[in-house]
């Protein structure tokens, strides 16, 4: 089972081997439309409110912190397909693939020095597989798959790697997550990105060629839709006395436990934790459309009390602070996991190469040095998902022999379909 990031029935026409797996069947995605919801839903056949995945990251409450990009499998809620199947299932870069069932894993794992050097690494389940996959291939393309330089070569690794996990481990059934649409479609929205998608397509060709006998399903988890700006509901709320901020040497950083609100901005959508619910809505009335949670299928404790989704031509944007020269440190870095919403500006360069290249040889010779390459212009960001489409021709897709699922928590039960045949 191969995801291919952002692929659309209208892109489908760029990627003839996969067109040619017979017509796309559009899938609803649940809401948000994102990566680890999507995927937790086609893999436990749940709503959010049943799995608790309510986007790529939120508030954890007794943490009293946001974390984005968690790996543990066990926040995952119900039966994931492969333990009803009971085969012996590999994934390769789905994710949630740390402290999971699935008989194999293999999945992004930098590693992290005292002196804040990151180098690329990867983790595995057996361990020797990642090992054996690096001493291949080489190192697992870390600064490829996400960040200003995130492009085809690590679509190109996972696509090898999958090719010798099938070929040597034998599973039962694999999936393989291959995200190369997910970066231009972001940087530049969905026109004239033929060639990004003809180049997937290839990545994907060599998977299938590499195994004739297999059935194969292709799936994807949203589509991305052209924006043309941003919101940015935490700095209506801090404008309305609601969100409060730590000022340190860092700059200026958000204080959950003393603001009666703020917003976790996850691309199109955005959850509000607030003690104060009609106080934030107003802050942030005209900013979006806030959804009923039970309709919507996200009434779980981790969802904020408020669910705001942004205008079709916008997106959410997490800044907080109101003068950038008080913008944290980690702002203008790459760095996924302390910002406390997501942030495709990582995907640009603000760094001219002679400025990068001094940076890398300082950290080299063991000085501390950021890499400043984030911009904080969030108007050049030109697509963004998270919305659930107004055509289906812009939304997420599954391709193959056997069931047509409509819903995305039904690709859960096709999956199952094909392997009983």
């Amino acid at each position: 089972m191969l995801n291919v990031v952002g692929l659309t029935p209208a892109l489908l026409k760029h990627a003839p081997r996969l067109q040619a797996l017979g017509p796309p069947a559009p899938l609803t995605p649940p809401l948000p439309a994102v990566t680890c919801t999507s995927q937790a839903t086609m893999l436990t056949g749940l709503a959010p409110r049943d799995h608790g995945i309510v986007g790529n990251g939120w508030y954890f409450r007794d943490l009293n912190e946001v974390l984005f990009w968690r790996q543990s499998n066990r926040l995952v809620e119900g039966a994931k397909v492969w333990e009803e199947f009971r085969g012996k299932t590999a994934n390769l870069f789905w994710w949630f693939a740390m402290a999971t069932s699935a008989a194999i894993s293999v999945t992004p794992r930098p590693a992290y020095f005292a002196d804040g050097r990151k180098l690329p690494d990867a983790y595995s389940d057996p361990p020797e597989i990642a090992r054996d996959l690096q001493r291949r291939h080489g190192a697992f393309p870390l600064f490829r798959f996400w960040g200003p330089l995130a492009g085809i070569e690590s679509t190109r690794w996972i696509a090898s790697a999958a090719i010798d996990v099938i070929r040597e481990r034998d599973p039962d059934l694999t999936l393989v997550y291959l995200p190369h649409l997910d970066y231009d479609l972001q940087r530049k929205g969905p026109d004239g990105v033929e060639e990004q998608v003809r180049a997937v397509d290839a990545e994907a060709a060599r998977i299938l060629d590499a195994a004739p006998r297999h059935k194969a399903l292709v799936v994807s988890e949203y589509g991305i839709t052209r924006v043309s700006g941003a919101l940015c509901p935490n700095r209506a709320l801090r404008q309305a006395g609601l969100l409060e901020v730590i000022d340190n040497p860092v700059g200026e950083l958000l204080d959950p436990a003393r603001s009666r609100a703020f917003a976790v901005c996850d691309h199109q959508v955005a959850h509000v934790y607030t003690r104060d619910v009609e106080a934030a809505r107003r802050a942030l009335e005209g900013m979006g459309d806030f959804v009923d949670k039970a309709a919507a299928g996200l009434d779980h404790p981790r969802a904020g009390e408020l669910v705001l989704v942004a205008p079709k031509d916008r997106w959410f944007a997490y800044p907080y602070w109101t003068d950038d020269a008080r913008a944290p440190d980690f702002a203008r870095t790459v760095d996924i996991h302390r910002k406390p919403g997501y942030d495709p500006c990582e995907l640009f360069n603000a760094m001219s190469p002679p400025a990068i290249a001094w940076t890398l040889l300082r950290k080299k010779l063991g000085f501390r040095a950021l890499l400043r390459t984030t911009p904080l212009d969030a108007s050049i960001v030109k697509g963004s998902h998270g919305r659930r489409p107004d055509d289906p021709a812009d939304g997420p897709l599954l391709l193959g022999d056997g069931d047509r699922p409509r819903g995305m928590a039904e690709v859960k039960a096709a999956i199952l379909a094909a392997l009983a045949r």
